[in-house]
């Protein structure tokens, strides 16, 4: 038994995937290397789907000792910006990954036109000039085979001549294609001779004006899986009808490169798991930008957004996001996941990571009358009673507080242990108070101020503060904490599944876009509320921080943040909520 065999066994149970990749490795399959590669195209931000198939890709590379390349699909210059392979870049980062080398689809342009040129040669592939429709038509059914295209035995030299036309930027687009022939009588729908080359006459972000035809998807894929050395393409479920595809157009690339068919040569090996899919999320990057173009959110790191960068600024770390994922699991099927398992994943984490900080979002005034006037006392609070050794901090306890509204009833039922007239309660890390009555408006008899008296005796951390009271509250000092911006939010959407109600919208409306979107879009996802408070220490802290607020929930220091105008954002409750 190898090194890494005998490490990974000792470690949690693998998955599918990984135990297949480990019976490779075991066969000597491609000489016993493992590379992988993770290939996004540049048209977009990444979102939550995408962090499953990086937890993967890279995940079985280090499990196994292996390499896992970050591969720009960057075939539609017409879509693609450097902003998106930087933003792909930060967020591997940020996940904890690393990759091998960061390579492009276009570095294999030039070897993929050459391998296009070999299969024209070789009676392969030819230039068809029907128009789209009309191919779509000769394609057939599932249950019914397609028709040859007229052009599908042209002379050789003519398929070429046309080939070389379709990149000289004088060819309209459209007016042409390249397709392999294959087999348009084939139950695999992508056998029917599939397009190989289309024109754009667009010059391209990386190699400037040097083609004007570009290589669709089927044909670059695997082709630079085997160029580049890649031993296991894994995808998700929709590819598994594409795989037959794959490995032929690699059993041409082989041929033409003059490489035999054996056990240990290069031959990537494409393997499927299912997608990441969350209710009461949309996570197509074509829909993801149309929120963000038409203004829904406020761009594409909006904490309402499943993006990758708008997750982290929600206030979930990389650590929770991952467990998330393996909580969940790969399969051979797709699957609808609740939102709520994610939110659980997040709720775990931040119990052990989050500092705890004093905020009151909706406060009423509370003055401790026997309380000295102008005196005020420092009280020294732990950062994190899960880790004792993350130290501790000061806040400021005074005569007039702030608690929460909701903290404070005139007429309190029997299940209420809050402060109401006539009891005691805790405040948290400091004295026990007595209430002894409050003000309210006359007119529509909301509570303006409370008042408490205290129990000098009572101080936490001494003995009187023992005697057994009901109820615990967290408090702010007036005029020693800071109002704050706080942002609450909810899901963007109000339906299950939007993307299956977006579609059915569409098809029953004739409409598409935005006004597909907006039927099912929430009113009520972003709240703003800029009458909070926080205690001074907490308005300090650095972007990203992840925070609890105390008996209330879970936030995150948001990059609006300054310490005249912190701005927090709302990640998680502390517990689970029954509602959406």
């Amino acid at each position: 038994m190898s090194t890494t065999e005998a490490v990974v066994e000792k470690k949690e149970p693998l998955n599918f995937i990984e135990q297949k990749i480990k019976e490779d490795l075991a066969a000597g399959l491609n000489g016993g290397r493992l590379q992988t590669r993770f290939p996004p195209e540049p048209n977009g931000y990444l979102h939550i789907g995408h962090a499953k198939a990086i937890a993967m890709d890279f995940g079985v590379a280090r499990k196994f000792g292996g390499v896992c390349n970050l591969r720009m699909d960057d075939t539609n210059p017409q879509k693609e910006d450097m902003e998106y392979v930087r933003a792909i870049e930060r967020d591997i980062e940020w996940l904890g990954f690393k990759w091998g080398k960061v390579v492009y689809a276009s570095d294999y342009f030039q070897e993929l036109w050459d391998f296009a040129v070999w299969c024209i040669k070789t009676g392969r592939a030819y230039v068809d000039e029907q128009t789209s429709e009309q191919i779509a038509a000769q394609k057939g059914t599932p249950t019914t085979p397609g028709v040859n295209s007229p052009y599908r035995d042209r002379p050789i030299e003519e398929s070429l001549a046309l080939f070389q036309e379709m990149n000289s930027g004088n060819m309209e687009p459209g007016k042409a294609i390249l397709r392999a022939k294959i087999d348009m009588t084939s139950s695999n729908m992508h056998f029917r001779d599939p397009i190989m080359y289309r024109v754009l006459n667009m010059p391209h972000w990386r190699t400037g004006s040097t083609w004007n035809a570009y290589p669709m998807y089927d044909f670059t894929h695997g082709q630079s899986d085997y160029l580049e050395g890649v031993t296991h393409s894994i995808c998700t479920l929709e590819f598994v009808s594409h795989r037959e595809l794959y490995d032929l157009f690699v059993d041409w690339i082989k041929e033409w490169k003059g490489e035999g068919d054996n056990l240990n040569d290069n031959r990537p090996r494409q393997y499927e798991f299912n997608k990441l899919n969350l209710n009461y999320t949309l996570m197509s990057k074509r829909n993801l930008l149309i929120l963000t173009k038409e203004g829904v959110v406020n761009g594409w790191d909006d904490p309402r957004m499943p993006t990758i960068c708008g997750i982290r600024r929600r206030g979930y770390s990389p650590e929770s996001i991952l467990r998330f994922i393996d909580s969940i699991g790969y399969t051979t099927f797709d699957a609808l996941n609740d939102v709520k398992l994610m939110e659980a994943a997040a709720r775990a984490d931040l119990n052990d990571r989050a500092t705890r900080v004093s905020a009151v979002l909706d406060p009423v005034k509370v003055v401790i009358t026997n309380y000295p006037e102008g005196q005020t006392e420092e009280l020294e609070v732990m950062n994190n009673p899960e880790h004792p050794e993350e130290g501790t901090h000061f806040i400021t306890f005074g005569r007039e507080l702030w608690i929460e509204r909701d903290d404070f009833k005139t007429e309190p039922d029997k299940k209420f242990f809050r402060m109401c007239p006539g009891k005691e309660t805790r405040l948290k890390s400091a004295y026990i108070v007595d209430c002894t009555g409050y003000k309210a408006n006359p007119e529509t008899g909301v509570v303006e101020e409370i008042y408490c008296t205290y129990d000098p005796d009572s101080k936490a951390g001494t003995p009187g503060a023992n005697r057994k009271v009901k109820g615990t509250l967290h408090w702010l000092a007036c005029g020693h904490c800071v109002q704050a911006e706080v942002r609450n939010y909810e899901c963007l959407w109000t339906c299950e599944n939007p993307r299956d109600a977006i579609k059915q919208y569409e098809k029953e409306h004739g409409v598409r876009g935005i006004d597909a979107m907006r039927p099912f879009l929430n009113p009520n996802s972003l709240s703003v509320n800029t009458a909070a408070f926080v205690e001074q220490w907490a308005a300090e802290l650095p972007a990203f921080s992840y925070l609890q607020f105390q008996r209330i929930g879970y936030y995150n220091v948001d990059p609006d943040s300054t310490p005249q105008h912190p701005v927090f954002n709302s990640t998680v409750g502390l517990k689970d909520s029954k509602g959406k």
